[in-house]
């Protein structure tokens, strides 16, 4: 073994209370809801666009891409047991391989959409400015880098820092603009990961959301004496980066 992420990464699915994975497609619909919205919301509209879903895991988003229509896409994983419960759920278009060399090999501006969802937290600081650097590289003009990390801003922020052994950073909407602009993107947006209403009890979720959510703003008013409208509070946020 190399170093830790050698380790963690041969066990990643398995070596934890409960397993990463479902045993089949039918558990991927708790996140359903979540992923749908997501690709409705920021997905390129033309169903031809070329999509890398960087550090896939066992396939969910690309699962639920290819149902949208997306045919080309796919999925790149570290771990091979990620790779093993992707073929196992039955999902296409997953493939084991190390991120940057990944990225290394595809040309210039030949990708609509990078994804990398839970992935850049896992990287050092001067690691991600290689990785960010290469996402930019292969990007067409005007194409979108999807990204989904840690909320170094929410009030669970740390548990999130340091769920997971290989987690090196966490970010916020202000370091992760700073870092993406700095980096040549023109545009950065980054929204919450709230609950999405698909039913009773994710209605109630939302409803209640929306109260925590006014009372951390009250919080923040009491302490600054700014309501800062805009802050993200939710554990992990999404960040849409358009070249």
């Amino acid at each position: 073994m190399s170093n830790y992420r050698d380790r963690i990464y041969q066990y990643y699915v398995h070596a934890r209370h409960e397993s990463l994975a479902p045993e089949s497609v039918n558990g991927l619909k708790p996140r359903a809801a979540y992923l749908k919205k997501l690709i409705r919301d920021h997905f390129p509209l033309d169903k031809n666009a070329v999509i890398v879903d960087l550090g896939c895991g066992h396939g969910a988003l690309v699962h639920f891409a290819r149902l949208a229509g997306y045919h080309k896409v796919t999925g790149v994983d570290r771990s091979p047991q990620q790779v093993a419960a992707a073929r196992h759920l039955g999902i296409e278009g997953v493939h084991e391989g190390d991120l940057m060399n990944t990225l290394r090999s595809l040309a210039n501006e030949s990708l609509d959409t990078v994804i990398a969802f839970d992935v850049i937290e896992h990287f050092t600081k001067d690691e991600l400015l290689t990785f960010l650097d290469q996402v930019y590289r292969v990007l067409r003009k005007g194409g979108k880098w999807i990204i989904h990390a840690p909320n170094g801003e929410s009030p669970f922020g740390g548990k999130m820092r340091y769920w997971d052994f290989t987690h090196e950073l966490a970010f916020t909407r202000a370091s992760i603009t700073q870092l993406l602009k700095s980096s040549g993107f023109s545009q950065v947006a980054c929204h919450e990961d709230t609950p999405i209403p698909h039913g009773f009890k994710s209605a109630v979720r939302w409803g209640l959301w929306k109260i925590i959510r006014g009372v951390l703003r009250i919080y923040l008013l009491a302490e600054t004496g700014a309501g800062e409208k805009d802050c993200i509070f939710t554990q992990n946020f999404l960040t849409v980066a358009v070249k």
